[in-house]
């Protein structure tokens, strides 16, 4: 693999224009296939044989509706009531809506309260109608069975008494009917009450809620039919009113950088400018990354109109995509400016630094590459696409950083220097002694206490899905769910829909006392604020309510009253209860992707160990540089949860109402970052075990490689930071946690973990950290990350007894 990157390395830099334009034109091909066959990104994330998948389609057979909806809050831009002429404005514009393909119908909220206050008048009426009937049916027949006994006992004429006994018994039967019609009015009314604090206009009259039902499931809702309602409503809303939109039709996948991440890279340029002091060799990093990533993700996105495309998936490409692009092609630079100020003429350096440096970047590379490729084992749909399109703009950067990067540094020549370095003596940097034990044992306990408090926060993680208050404060998902917590109770942002298969359908007598029966049972549980029915299936088999919990669709209470609906026995055990809904779905996907976090991780620790193993031929650094992975993946996670669920320092991370931690970013940073551990591992390691192969012994040896490569090492991580820590403020929100998570991982990972702890535990543990069984030596491949051999065959004309350091005029201080 060396003297083929070798080979290409050379072969770039001298025919570097063609190099450039064959990427320029394919970076073209790209975005002309994106812009012609390119289709919407999604915002929902669904995962088949859920609870929620089965009892939506339960809903769909049986009675023709998913409850896939969405709300639409109106409010008046005084304070004040809705007027008339806004009133009907707005049954005009839900009217407006319920026209457009894709919708199945809509609720006009002032609609709703007239019909539910004719309905309770109504039975009010009818209740007294039935007392009046009664009470005259009572008195008449007093009446009569005081006749009929007359007649008995004066001796009348049998027929007389046989008419007498039929009255009679015609007024019983009609008092019995009259009673049988009480008990379902009374029904009737209990079944109301249980649904009278469902409202859809507030108290004050100032705001109002629309309800928009959409044809298919709430994950299946096409972006093109969202992004009708919303400008349908925009478009009729009356004067003085505005609408707000519900996170179920409004979360925003337009567009896939924002001012965040352009801040993180022009902050990773600074990094560079700083690291180099030249503006060529700063800018070539960032180049490369850029049209890698505009190759991969352009390329990514040319199917999404083929398949359903989250649009957190591109932004994760362009995330790693410009990430590691940039560190890949700077390790390369790096290499290449150490070689050239040892004297090396530019042209054979390219291709020694592509041999050397960029061998270890196609093996750094391919471990992130597996890593996310291995998010497909979760069985998780949009999951394993995630990872499959980050695992392609990772390959992509890497295709760049061994051609595109040569190709620069060939037209930069001489350049990629300073011009006060050019010509220079090599400057040599002394090499300090091993570091004290007592230093070592210092750090370590240090560090370990420092990662454990970072990491607690871990221990109380809850996973989620985003609602509308993660949204901004001034987007309108956020007005309409603070808005309608506001006037209506956090519960309504995410009410649940609550089925009941029966094992024997019901006769039309027995409906009502079902629904009531069933009704009141779910009324009974905690943190159960209304329950309403929604309908009963044609051969009476199966009902559906709707429950509005407490709190809102994210939180702990309405999780757990998922659960209880779920394992609640009504009716004797004679009826199944199911429970679906935008809160059910999300807390169905969150699980699904927490019980795959294990298996996940056991996958990527196992690739570590293997990875490790045959790098190193050694067992126990595999070990050590594993455990530290993990460590510093329980930091990040707990950073995470800190800011994002605990809410400390919010309002720094735009995080409005703390939540649970977005579902899947466990398993993204948990991939990701062990790429990116591997790296940094693999670059320190690798200067490690060739002092301690040159005779080195093993604790100088751990100084000497920490030393030689910590200014690459640390400036990489920095561009690392830099870039995850924009997308920290990315104006998508699902994206903010994977930024900030993963900004913390790199940090923690490159600054504590393998410069600090792995380092001291090297020199404590001494000899035997490169210990290796021979049997296990004589089967494991030469894999040769480092390309010693091709580094022998050209060697670095100012490099007499030890390679020369890199490029300490442009290093970074530690």
């Amino acid at each position: 693999m060396a003297n083929l990157l070798y080979r290409i390395g050379v072969g770039a830099a001298r025919r570097a224009w063609l190099v450039i334009v064959s990427w320029v034109v394919l970076l073209g091909v790209a975005a002309g296939a994106f812009l012609a066959f390119g289709g919407t990104l999604v915002s929902s994330f669904s995962i088949p044989g859920t609870e929620t998948d089965r009892v939506n389609q339960l809903l769909e057979s049986e009675l023709g509706t998913s409850g896939s909806s969405a709300s639409v809050v109106f409010r008046s831009d005084d304070g004040a009531a809705l007027d008339a002429d806004q009133q009907q404005g707005i049954a005009d514009t839900l009217a407006e809506v319920s026209a457009l393909d894709g919708v199945a119908s809509t609720v006009d909220p002032f609609a709703t309260v007239a019909q539910m206050q004719q309905q309770a008048t109504d039975l009010q009426a009818q209740l007294d109608e039935n007392a009046a009937s009664t009470t005259l049916l009572t008195e008449n027949l007093a009446e009569l069975e005081a006749g009929l006994a007359q007649a008995q006992a004066g001796g009348a004429p049998q027929a007389q008494v046989d008419e007498l006994a039929a009255q009679v018994e015609e007024l019983q039967t009609q008092l019995g009917g009259l009673q049988v019609q009480k008990e379902q009015l009374e029904l009737g009314q209990q079944l109301m009450s249980f649904a009278s604090q469902i409202r859809t206009v507030s108290d004050d009259g100032s705001t109002a809620i629309g309800v928009v039902m959409f044809e298919g499931d709430s994950i299946g809702v096409a972006q093109e039919v969202k992004d009708a309602v919303i400008a349908t409503v925009e478009a009729a809303t009356p004067d003085g009113v505005t609408a707000s939109f519900s996170s179920q039709i409004a979360t925003s996948v337009e567009g896939i950088v924002g001012v965040g991440e352009i801040a993180g890279l022009l902050l990773a340029a600074i990094v560079l400018l700083v690291m180099f002091r030249a503006v060529l060799p700063a800018v070539t990093p960032v180049l490369s990354s850029l049209v890698g990533v505009g190759v991969g993700v352009a390329a990514a996105m040319a199917f999404s109109d083929a398949v359903e495309m989250t649009s957190v998936t591109p932004v994760l490409g362009l995330m790693l995509g410009l990430a590691v692009g940039i560190d890949y092609s700077l390790f390369i630079l790096n290499r290449h400016r150490t070689q050239v100020r040892g004297g090396m003429p530019v042209r054979e350096s390219i291709g020694l630094a592509n041999g050397t440096a960029g061998n270890a970047v196609v093996f750094a590379g391919a471990t992130v590459f597996v890593a996310l490729l291995a998010l497909n084992v979760s069985g998780i749909g949009f999951l394993g696409l995630m990872g499959t399109v980050a695992a392609g703009c990772v390959l992509v950067a890497v295709l760049v950083a061994v051609t595109f990067t040569p190709a620069l540094l060939g037209l930069i020549g001489e350049r990629v220097l300073r011009r006060s370095a050019r010509g220079a003596a090599p400057v040599r940097a002394e090499v300090p002694g091993p570091m004290k034990t007592s230093h070592a044992v210092l750090a370590i306990v240090a560090g370990a206490v420092a990662l454990g408090v970072v990491a607690l926060p871990a221990l109380d993680m809850r996973l989620g899905l985003p609602d509308g208050s993660t949204e901004a404060a001034d987007s309108t998902q956020y007005q309409a769910y603070s808005i309608t917590a506001e006037q209506f109770g956090a519960g309504q942002n995410g009410p649940l829909l609550v089925t009941a298969s029966l094992a024997e359908p019901m006769s039309e007598l027995d409906q009502l006392p079902t629904q009531v029966a069933i009704a009141g049972a779910l009324m009974e549980q905690d943190d159960v604020v209304a329950v309403a029915p929604v309908g009963i299936s044609d051969d009476a088999d199966f009902i559906a309510f709707q429950v509005v919990p407490t709190d809102g669709p994210s939180s702990e209470s309405t999780e757990e009253l998922v659960h209880t609906l779920r394992d609640l026995e009504v009716l004797d055990g004679d009826a199944t209860l199911g429970v679906a809904g935008f809160a059910s779905g999300n807390i169905d996907v969150s699980e699904r992707l927490g019980e795959t976090l294990p298996l996940y991780l056991l996958v990527v620790v196992g690739l570590s160990l293997v990875i490790l193993v045959v790098v190193f031929r050694s067992l126990v650094l595999p070990l050590l540089a594993t455990a530290g992975f993990v460590l510093s993946l329980v930091a990040a996670l707990g950073a995470t949860t800190a800011i994002f669920q605990w809410g400390w320092l919010g309002s720094v991370f735009g995080v409005n109402e703390p939540g649970p931690l977005l579902s899947f970013a466990p398993l993204i940073i948990t991939g990701v970052l062990f790429g990116l551990a591997m790296d940094y591992q693999l670059f320190l390691g690798s200067g490690m075990r060739e002092a301690y192969a040159h005779g080195t012994p093993a604790r100088a040896a751990v100084t000497a490689g920490r030393h030689q490569s910590r200014a690459v090492v640390i400036a990489a991580a920095s561009i690392m930071i830099a870039v995850f820590g924009g997308f920290t403020f990315s104006h998508l929100t699902m994206i903010r946690p994977l930024g900030f998570g993963l900004a913390v991982g790199v940090l923690v990972d490159a600054f504590v973990v393998r410069l600090l702890l792995v380092s001291a535990v090297m020199h404590l543990v001494g000899d035997k950290v490169w210990w290796l069984p021979r049997w296990l030596d004589r089967i494991l491949p030469n894999v040769d990350v480092e390309g010693a051999a091709l580094e022998r065959e050209h060697p670095v004309p100012a490099a007499d007894d030890e390679r020369p350091p890199a490029d300490a005029e442009a290093s970074v201080p530690a």
